[in-house]
């Protein structure tokens, strides 16, 4: 029998933060859920409010925030270009005061807290695949640079109260997830060509669909994110945590046509600025580590993330409870 722990999860009515909130209720904890609904969504976790031990609390994380707890996962920023990049002055405070303020709560409680940072902190990569040990290759005051930057900032406050304080902490660099609850309107690869394609509207692919990306499903991340928080040796990180495997966006925009069965056609358009051409993980530490892989293969995944989509568009929200 395992120690129940009190566990905090900022952004925990998000995308991750949701899954991450089921997965720690279902291995017998108790679980604080604090969001600002910025880009997170009371429907994620409204079916959790019924178990006794889940409880919601409205929070900015770039206020302090004083509660009790015995681990901390700080997964709390918005983390699609669209989202940061509306308001890129609160993104990087979300990054850098959230990050003290939670440090702060670590270092009072004596917790272990996880940084949910992210494989923007490699920039675009003149490396490939990316491994941990490689610094990146960031335009610091280009448009993404307040999500980058702020990231890279982030991981350094981390290492720092850790050094000078001694808190236990846990870093995960976080490569492209997918599955149900991402947003509908986020601007991600995945989301954007589900919803075009339910939706029988044009596919956009930019540039001629030759950049590549790496797709992991949310039940493998948060698989790994649960093993790398709960490992009692002295690894803190900073861990790739993604799938390998990588595809190019034209197979992408394929593969979702001939699932969905939609009529969308495809069409491309030009690149953004700054957009990475390429993006796959160097898995090995989480191999060596955890004896960690991902398991569920890019069609099943997409199969399940479709369903959600599809019932979200329909308006069907009891249905979404159990995706």
């Amino acid at each position: 029998m395992h120690l129940r722990k009190r566990v905090i999860v900022t952004g925990g009515a998000g995308f991750l933060g949701s899954h991450l909130c089921e997965r720690l209720l279902a291995d017998g904890h108790e679980v604080l859920c604090v969001d600002n609904f910025f880009t997170g969504a009371r429907f994620h976790v409204e079916h959790l409010l019924g178990n006794p031990r889940f409880e919601l609390l409205r929070h900015d994380i770039t206020f302090p925030l004083y509660v009790e707890a015995d681990e901390i996962y700080n997964l709390a920023c918005p983390a699609s270009p669209i989202h940061y990049q509306l308001d890129p002055v609160q993104t990087t405070k979300t990054c850098v005061h959230g990050s003290i303020n939670m440090l702060g709560l670590a270092k009072r409680l004596r917790a272990r807290i996880f940084q949910a940072s992210t494989s923007e902190v490699y920039g675009d990569p003149a490396v490939h695949p990316q491994t941990e040990d490689y610094w990146g290759h960031v335009n610091p005051i280009g448009l993404r640079s307040c999500y980058d930057e702020g990231k890279r900032c982030a991981e350094s406050l981390f290492f720092s109260y850790h050094r000078q304080h001694g808190i236990p902490i846990k870093v995960g660099r976080l490569f492209n997830t997918y599955g149900p609850r991402m947003h509908p309107n986020d601007g991600r690869v995945v989301s954007n060509f589900i919803v075009q394609a339910l939706q029988n509207k044009p596919i956009t692919v930019y540039g001629e669909g030759e950049q590549t990306r790496s797709f992991c499903f949310v039940s493998d991340l948060i698989e790994l994110m649960v093993r790398f928080m709960n490992s009692e040796d002295a690894f803190i990180g900073p861990m790739n945590m993604g799938n390998p495997g990588e595809f190019t966006i034209m197979e992408l925009a394929k593969l979702v046509i001939d699932i969905t069965g939609s009529a969308s056609k495809i069409v491309c358009e030009p690149l953004p600025l700054d957009d990475p051409r390429q993006r796959r993980p160097d898995i090995s530490v989480a191999r060596e580590k955890f004896g960690w892989e991902p398991v569920v293969p890019l069609r099943e995944g997409l199969t399940k993330t479709i369903a959600y989509f599809d019932a979200l568009l329909r308006g069907d929200y009891e249905g979404l409870a159990g995706l």
